[in-house]
């Protein structure tokens, strides 16, 4: 008990029959405090797992056959962790209590039989019925077609067609590799190359998979159906893709060698300054079957840094009991700006010291990491220097906004030595954030004004990520941070991003989010924002907003929200609760001046309930996205630092009430 509660009954926090007092909140903040304090890297970072789905050890397992390479245990290890995580109906998903996913089972699929096991194995048995009875192969994403091309299981001259000559496109040219998302740009032009050189791996014939086509691969029809609609985008797009496999077949290809050779170069010039190319897993995986295409050989300088860098993704776990075996996962990148710039953020929120010197130590580690190079971005906004932080470890071409703005608010809890250094690093990256500000007042991740929509209808585009749009939940954060660096509301292009995300309020009152499942992390970030700004807490949609985030609470407490509301919009805020989601509501509606509900102390509860004794959470929900309705992400560190803000902010927000009602 602190000092200035001594002689005092302790506050509670009741609903019901339960309570709680705050004397246990504030165990708790200490708990969780000293649990991340201890996770910090002798180098100043934070860097906690990023999980995704099996896809990546089957691409894993798929690489290293295409190139005669690898380990033979890991690779084993690998096929070990997919079995792990096989659905009982037979198939794999993308994200934890998921339905089962054809292209995820396809891959799955294939893995096992590239790494020897027979067509009548049980485990093989039960995924194949359910691919037969999900349409067979032919209904799995062009990526994966493109990969079954590699080893004859599938056809070239059916896959949609992804010409390298789109890299020679010019920047004023209505398509250009730059109108679309970054990440897409860094996956498709080293396919485009592996496209264009066909490369085939001759397979022993039991390895195969003419089984998952629905009476055989001779007779599947492997081509993309038209649409029955006739005058659509798609069909338009559909020609386009038969056109251009004609030419491939008649050999009409007369900038195919120029173009092969600025793809090439594109790509090298790209892998510098960064973690491999992107800095995430399916581009470094593409420029390495580029690089080979291409004819570097294994042992070039090139291929082995490619290599080594697209391991280092790899998580080697020993077994955890005498039942289990041990197994290798690969990660899609790895996050140590990010989860660096949130944990010294909400260390700083939960009373650590501005002076700390692990602090200090982390601030000056994510000073070092400022992007001080002109990448992709500078092809849209061309004058401005350079400033922002990225991602991952290193990956000078692409910063990130969102990155940025959690970055600046993290340096914002830090009283560094080299004040006058970190003023200028910060006001250079606001400077750079405004530039990014798209037309409609947004922001969007990498690009800025990265929407025409258009191009998600190419046959290609089917991982559902062509585009980088602008998005609330970022916007949010902006939001946010701008009022800590002493940004007003009156501010022009402040209203203009609160425009923005009136109109993409939903009806309920909540707002999609883009990079956290779903609604709920849209919403709190929105909420925080407009509370940052000084949005009075009174307007409709914020208080909508709020009784939305009231009205998804799951009985227990807690809060919750699967996957499947990007499938399906009807189920936001549906899902098993879980502690970064309900630290998410429990923030939003603090933030919306909720402070003292049942929803808000039942909340806090369940987080109280939930923790481990040693300050942690568990969670084995999928709360990241990657790509909507494709690719999702567990960040283990979520689990703790949300929860973590979420107790600290509702003990501030007590002790403030307590100051209001003695005055």
């Amino acid at each position: 008990m602190s000092p200035s509660q001594q002689g005092k009954q302790p506050a509670v926090v009741r609903y019901g029959r339960l309570d709680a007092s705050l004397d246990h909140v504030d165990t708790a903040i200490a708990s969780t405090r000293e649990l991340l304090l201890a996770q910090q890297h002798p180098d100043g970072y934070w860097c906690g797992e990023l999980e995704a789905d099996t896809t990546l050890e089957s691409d894993y397992i798929m690489l290293h056959t295409l190139l005669g390479t690898g380990n033979e245990g890991r690779m084993q290890r690998a096929l070990q962790e997919i079995l792990r995580h096989q659905n009982a109906d037979g198939g794999w998903s993308i994200y934890h209590g998921g339905p089962s996913n054809i292209s995820a089972t396809v891959k799955a699929y294939f893995a096992f039989k590239l790494m020897g096991w027979s067509v009548d194995h049980p485990v093989l048995v039960k995924a194949r019925e359910w691919i037969l009875a999900h349409g067979g192969a032919v209904e799995v994403n062009t990526y994966t077609k493109l990969y079954l091309c590699f080893f004859g299981q599938y056809d070239y001259n059916a896959v949609p067609a992804i010409p390298p000559e789109i890299v020679l496109f010019p920047k004023w040219f209505y398509f250009n590799i730059y109108e679309i998302s970054s990440w897409s740009r860094t996956i498709l032009v080293p396919l485009s190359i592996a496209y264009a050189k066909k490369p085939f791996k001759k397979i022993p014939a039991d390895h195969g998979i003419d089984e998952l086509f629905i009476g055989g691969r001779e007779k599947a029809n492997l081509h993309l159906r038209w649409e029955k609609k006739i005058l659509s985008w798609r069909n338009f797009f559909l020609v386009f893709d038969r056109m251009t496999h004609w030419a491939e077949r008649i050999h009409v290809r007369p900038l195919r060698a120029i173009a092969l050779k600025k793809a090439e170069r594109w790509m090298l010039e790209h892998m510098e300054m960064s973690d491999g190319l992107g800095s995430i897993y399916p581009a470094m995986l593409n420029a390495i079957i580029a690089l080979r295409c291409q004819g570097y050989s294994l042992d070039d300088p090139q291929v082995i840094r490619a290599l080594d860098e697209f391991e280092k993704l790899g998580i080697e776990e020993n077994a955890v009991d005498e039942h289990s075996l041990p197994t290798f996962r690969m990660q899609p990148c790895m996050s140590p700006v990010w989860d660096t710039a949130y944990t010294v953020f909400v260390l700083g929120e939960a009373g650590v010291s501005r002076d700390d010197p692990r602090l200090l130590k982390a601030a000056d580690w994510m000073l070092s990491k400022e992007v001080r190079h002109k990448g992709d971005w500078s092809v849209k906004v061309p004058n401005v220097e350079p400033g922002g932080w990225y991602f991952e470890f290193n990956n000078e071409f692409y910063p990130d906004v969102d990155d940025s703005a959690q970055v600046l608010l993290a340096l914002n809890k830090v009283e560094n030595p080299r004040e006058r250094y970190q003023y200028e690093v910060g006001q250079r990256a606001i400077r750079w954030i405004w530039a990014m500000q798209c037309k409609n007042g947004g922001w969007a991740s990498f690009d800025k004004d990265n929407t025409k929509m258009i191009f998600q209808h190419i046959p290609f585009a089917d991982h559902n990520a062509m585009l980088d749009p602008p998005t609330v939940d970022i916007t949010g954060r902006i939001l946010e941070m701008l009022a800590n660096y002493g940004i007003p509301n009156s501010d022009r292009r402040v209203q203009r991003a609160i425009q923005f995300i009136y109109r993409e309020q939903e009806p309920d009152g909540s707002w999609f989010g883009r990079w956290g499942v779903n609604y709920l992390y849209g919403t709190f970030l929105v909420l925080r924002g407009l509370e940052a700004m000084g949005v009075w807490n009174h307007e409709p949609q914020i208080q909508q907003a709020a009784e939305w985030i009231r009205m998804v609470q799951n009985a227990d407490g807690g809060w919750g929200e699967r996957c499947a509301s990007y499938d399906d919009p009807s189920l936001r805020g549906v899902g098993p609760s879980t502690a970064s989601q309900t630290a998410w509501a429990i923030l939003g509606l603090l933030a919306a001046g909720d402070t003292r509900s049942d929803s808000v102390a039942k909340g806090i509860r369940w987080l109280l309930q939930q923790q481990n004794p040693d300050g942690s959470w568990n969670e084995e929900e999928y709360t990241g996205t990657g790509f909507p309705r494709v690719f999702y992400l567990a960040y283990h560190m979520y689990r703790n630092y949300f929860p973590l803000l979420a107790l600290t902010t509702y003990r501030r927000a007590m002790q403030a009430e307590a100051v209001g009602k003695a005055s």
